[in-house]
């Protein structure tokens, strides 16, 4: 009988916990597949932790993963994919907006011969607009600048086959971005659209300012085009001070007054704040080989009752 894993990071859910468990069992239980459950915490303050150790002396089909602090999604999804022996894992969040019942149909597409089936998140019109244009920005700037081809709301929400898995524990650059990670490793893929879940309970913690860090680290792990278009934006930068310069030699030559303080603003601050941007740009990329030199590891397991 294949045996199927289904890893979920988790940080400060307590209130979610035992839903998603018993909402998990209810789909899964039916099926001709043996299971397993694993709670990966991410640095939870809360008691997320202790619940998720009581339900797995009830229940032996759940495991929990303990890190030492709160490393991230990215790197808790990678900790669970690591310690993951399946013959088939499914990645989930642990808020209930990825939907349980959407299992059975992901392991339909992988029986059918898929190696990864991934899905595609519909926007709920409830969702704040500026939200969901961020999100699709974010995909635009992404495909365009890079080579690979994300669909817009695509998600974490996902099932790898054993020989994804196995490859995906090899992956050792220090700034992961699975989404990315996964297209580009190709195999045969196929997609679901789902509508999310409502969170019962709890906050979100996807503030727009993880939006951002989230949106630099998909753009600049896939692509060094950004570094491009820094230097077209020298050349344009440079061309503009050129055509500046007859200006100013007309004004001197045949006595028009230079604007002042104004135009000299303007100028020191348009071309300073481009410098900075260009600066910025390419400062990010050197922050990425520098931890990478590092080769720290991505996550520190604290305790876990996987054997």
């Amino acid at each position: 009988m294949k045996k199927i894993s289904i890893i979920i990071p988790v940080n400060n859910e307590n209130e979610n916990i035992l839903l998603i468990a018993d909402a998990l069992q209810k789909v899964i239980t039916p099926l001709p597949y043996k299971y397993s459950i694993t709670f990966v915490d991410d640095g939870s303050t809360d008691d997320t932790l202790a619940i998720v150790k009581q339900l797995s002396k009830i229940d032996p089909n759940i495991f929990f993963i303990s890190l030492s602090r709160n490393f991230g999604h990215q790197n808790a999804l990678k900790a669970g994919i690591d310690m993951s022996h399946a013959d088939a894992v499914i990645s989930m969040d642990g808020d209930m907006q990825h939907p349980p019942e959407f299992v059975p149909e992901l392991l339909r597409l992988w029986e059918s011969g898929n190696d990864i089936v991934y899905t595609i998140r519909k926007d709920r019109k409830e969702l704040p607009m500026v939200r969901r244009k961020a999100s699709n920005m974010f995909y635009n700037i992404l495909n365009r600048l890079s080579n690979i081809e994300l669909e817009s709301g695509t998600a974490d929400f996902r099932l790898m086959d054993k020989k994804v898995v196995d490859v995906l524990r090899n992956i050792k650059e220090s700034d992961l971005f699975w989404r990315g990670i996964i297209k580009w490793m190709g195999f045969s893929q196929a997609s679901i659209e789902y509508e999310p879940g409502t969170r019962i309970k709890g906050k979100s913690k996807y503030t727009y300012k993880k939006m951002i860090e989230f949106a630099l680290r998909g753009i600049t792990s896939f692509s060094t085009k950004p570094l491009t278009i820094a230097i077209y934006l020298g050349f344009v930068s440079s061309f503009i001070a050129l055509l500046y310069i007859p200006y100013a030699l007309y004004s001197l030559y045949f006595g028009h007054a230079i604007s002042g303080w104004a135009s000299l603003i303007v100028t020191v601050a348009f071309f300073g704040g481009l410098q900075l941007i260009i600066l910025g740009i390419i400062g990010i990329y050197l922050g990425k080989l520098f931890m990478q030199s590092k080769q720290r590891p991505h996550y520190v397991v604290k305790e876990s009752n996987i054997i």
